[in-house]
């Protein structure tokens, strides 16, 4: 786990990996939950008999977008800024959703930083915006499941 002092600390990883989180195991448990909070109840998702009968592997898939809600969960084993305020999802730029995550898989996030810049004005006063690289791999299989160009915005302690 990287500690930084404050939000414009991360400057000196651009263009770097910051670091991988930890491995989270994905179980049915989590896919029927997102998929009861999202409405997305698709089969592919939720029905283990049917899956197991019609799905390469025989497994239900997670919803990529479970994928995607995972990143500000695993940035938290990656790094830490001691001195700050508020931390908030300010989007992204773009989002491919390269190979399936099936039940029983373990993921992981590898960051790098790509840009910190300070932001001023429309109610972000006293803010830095992190643009990072995100890539969810998938233990042991070559493809990861997702990748995406993540934006936070940290507002001064």
């Amino acid at each position: 786990m990287v500690v930084l002092d404050r939000p414009a600390d991360l400057r000196e990883w651009i263009g770097k990996e910051i670091g991988a989180s930890q491995w989270l195991a994905i179980d049915q448990q989590r896919i029927d939950d997102f998929a009861r909070i999202s409405g997305d109840d698709h089969w592919i998702h939720v029905d283990v008999g049917r899956a197991r009968r019609e799905m390469p592997d025989g497994r239900t898939i997670a919803h990529g977008f479970l994928t995607l809600s995972l990143i500000p969960y695993l940035v938290r084993s990656i790094y830490t800024i001691t001195h700050r305020g508020r931390g908030l999802n300010y989007g992204t730029n773009r989002i491919r959703f390269t190979s399936p995550v099936q039940v029983g898989d373990r993921v992981r996030l590898r960051q790098s930083i790509k840009a910190v810049e300070r932001v001023e004005g429309d109610g972000r006063e006293g803010a830095t915006r992190v643009v990072s690289d995100c890539t969810i791999e998938i233990e042991g299989k070559p493809r990861p499941a997702l990748l995406a160009e993540f934006l936070l915005l940290v507002y001064d302690e």
